[in-house]
């Protein structure tokens, strides 16, 4: 009985000293006011409104949280309550006339409450794509990975661009991503229209954008007309226009993955 308690005790503590290597030091090696953070507080209301706010220097509360404190389900909750429009990328403002090109924000025939003068919604993330190496890049600001080659199938119909989507996999048009038949599909119109940037033309992408191919022209989405179904919607990435088209008609096709 002696030598198995002893065992036991050994055990014990060769388990804690290989979950301390493991684990690594479970003391602090700095005070929390070492560097700054934001509070429960700050992201709770960052996802309820989108307020934004600035990090302080930890200090140890005196007590808990008041009334205006949120729990961790709280916040974890407010996941799935909202979807942030973000900015539509349009930073200049244009004369109210007719007369083309831009003005300066605020004098005659150039109201600031336009777009270009108010910026509102999420800002962009930088960098705004990140290229994957593997023949895709990810939206930093959606989460959506697409496919760089922004032209696999030339102009297609409607019915071929689902196909062609859902079989694309790894091994083709420059992806060695590991995915297989069925990750990949045809975006929706918002995924696609997540894309645009209302600065630029020719294409209507942020600037750097990762993607190879780009046909100035129009792109196939998912989506079918709400009162004329025989039609889908298209996004025009020269100008960023929005129009249906009967789903015969022959368009380009950028793939996507991922989102929820």
């Amino acid at each position: 009985m002696k030598r198995k308690g002893t065992l036991t005790v050994f055990l014990s503590l060769a388990l804690l000293v290989s979950g301390a290597a493991y684990a690594g030091s479970l003391n602090s090696t700095a005070a929390p006011g070492a560097t700054n953070s934001y509070t429960l507080e700050d992201v709770y209301n960052r996802l309820d409104t989108g307020a934004a706010a600035t990090q302080g220097t930890f200090t140890e509360p005196a007590a808990g949280p008041g009334s205006t404190g949120h729990t961790i389900n709280e916040i974890y909750n407010l996941l799935d309550k909202r979807a942030f429009v973000p900015k539509s990328g349009q930073t200049d403002c244009y004369y109210d006339d007719g007369t083309d090109g831009s003005c300066t924000c605020g004098t005659a025939n150039c109201p600031s409450e336009q777009d270009g003068g108010l910026e509102k919604g999420v800002a962009w993330p930088v960098p705004r794509f990140t290229d994957n190496g593997n023949g895709t890049a990810t939206d930093n600001l959606t989460g959506l990975i697409w496919l760089k080659n922004a032209n696999c199938w030339g102009k297609i119909n409607w019915a071929t661009a689902i196909t062609n989507c859902s079989g694309l996999a790894d091994g083709q048009f420059g992806l060695s991503d590991g995915s297989a038949a069925g990750d990949w599909r045809l975006p929706n119109l918002r995924e696609l229209h997540s894309l645009l940037a209302y600065k630029n033309h020719s294409p209507s992408l942020p600037a750097g954008h990762p993607f190879s191919n780009v046909q100035n022209d129009w792109y196939w989405t998912s989506m079918s007309g709400s009162a004329t179904t025989h039609n889908a919607y298209f996004v025009d990435l020269a100008h960023g226009r929005v129009q249906g088209t009967g789903k015969f008609d022959l368009w380009y096709v950028l793939p996507v993955r991922g989102g929820q």
